[in-house]
């Protein structure tokens, strides 16, 4: 057995001791947080599985020492020297101003703060932390019923599991947004989100697609959707085909066909006439009702039904049979109307010409009356004579005149 070192003379340490008794000597003299006024670094966040890079960079480099350690106060990196044995840490940059250190395949478990730490005098040391985002493992959208009946309102759920931190979830149908009601479950450090949207549905939401969408850091256009499929009665739609266009008359023919959509496609139509027998002359082939020879009998409302497996439904035609010359009739009528029109319009602006040319006639000699009767009245001394010479104060000047020439 070796005996004790002698007096004043410090024990030799074993070399492979002297790397890891100067850390613990240099950790010990390092306060917990400095000022860190020489250190820049930047937090990280990067999404699991992916690369996170640390940076401890130095201002006013000095050449002193710059590490690296980990949450557990573990040294990553000495310089360039790693003493931690996790391969996952590459050294990317190493200079007196800048460590810079890459993990790989980040996890979980590697969240946390990393110190930089400086041997100055007084040292220095500053944190960055890791921030690992999970996206969503899954995205599954569950539907309560696969086939939907028009009016009918069903229940949608779309679940994201253990995502970090908790997703938003979005609903469209189409293009327009919906509203749900979101419920999320935390399992140790992750997160699953279930979404509820009721819907109510009606045949125009067969064949379109609702679509969950996830809102999350991690993650860019993550999505999943179901297509509706809903059942619905069917539209029925009655069109004449002839006469096309016009009336119909007596004696000539009508058509008239029938056109329903459903879902199912039906397969039950009919032809009926409303509150009254189908006269025995009319012709029903499938979709389409033929009446060759009309006449006033035909008078009524015709229905055409269709039904499927959700409901019945129907469209009704009026028939009103006119006579055979209605049409040539109505036009003659329209053009006497128009002529006798045309004719009173030119008698009442003749007549108003007339009036106006009367009303300035009797304007003006109205006016040539009374001045004639004002000369009469002028030089007369009494009402009498001024009616005397009114009457005869024309024939007095026309002596007077012909006694001066």
């Amino acid at each position: 057995m070796a005996g004790p070192a002698p007096r004043g003379r410090p024990a030799a340490a074993p070399p492979g001791l002297l790397p890891l008794l100067l850390l613990l000597l240099s950790a010990a003299a390092i306060i917990p947080r400095g000022d860190g006024q020489n250190l820049v670094t930047e937090d990280v966040t990067v999404v699991e599985g992916d690369v996170a890079t640390i940076s401890c960079r130095v201002k006013n480099s000095d050449d002193s020492v710059i590490q690296l350690l980990n949450p557990n106060r573990q040294t990553i990196y000495f310089r360039d020297f790693r003493p931690l044995k996790d391969s996952r840490f590459q050294l990317v940059n190493f200079s007196n101003s800048e460590l810079r250190v890459s993990l790989t395949n980040v996890s979980i478990s590697d969240e946390g703060r990393y110190f930089c730490q400086l041997y100055t005098d007084p040292p220095q040391e500053i944190y960055t932390t890791i921030t690992v985002l999970v996206p969503p493992r899954n995205l599954v959208i569950d539907i309560q019923k696969e086939i939907a009946v028009e009016g009918e309102e069903i229940e949608l759920n779309c679940t994201a599991m253990a995502s970090r931190p908790a997703t938003t979830i979005r609903w469209f149908k189409g293009n327009k947004e919906l509203t749900g009601k979101s419920e999320v479950e935390q399992w140790s450090d992750m997160y699953t989100v279930t979404s509820q949207l009721l819907l109510k549905v009606g045949r125009e939401d067969d064949g379109v697609p609702v679509i969950c969408l996830v809102d999350h850091p991690a993650v860019k256009d993550l999505q999943t959707q179901r297509y509706l499929e809903v059942m619905y009665k069917p539209q029925v739609r009655v069109s004449q085909n002839y006469p096309v266009q016009g009336l119909t008359r007596e004696g000539e023919p009508l058509e008239l066909t029938c056109a329903a959509f459903g879902k199912p496609q039906p397969t039950d139509m009919r032809w009926l006439r409303v509150d009254d027998e189908m006269p025995q002359h009319v012709v029903v082939s499938g979709s389409n009702l033929l009446i060759s020879n009309l006449n006033k009998t035909d008078n009524g409302t015709y229905r055409c039904e269709a039904s499927n497996a959700v409901g019945k439904s129907h469209a009704d035609y009026m028939l009103f049979v006119y006579d055979s010359r209605a049409g040539e009739e109505g036009a003659i009528r329209s053009v006497d109307h128009a002529v006798v029109g045309g004719v009173v319009a030119v008698v009442v602006f003749a007549m108003l010409c007339l009036l106006i040319i009367l009303g300035r006639y009797f304007a003006r000699h109205k006016g040539t009356y009374f001045t004639h009767e004002a000369k009469g009245a002028d030089d007369a001394a009494d009402a009498d004579t001024a009616i005397i010479n009114a009457e005869g104060g024309q024939n007095n000047s026309e002596e007077k005149k012909e006694y001066f020439i």
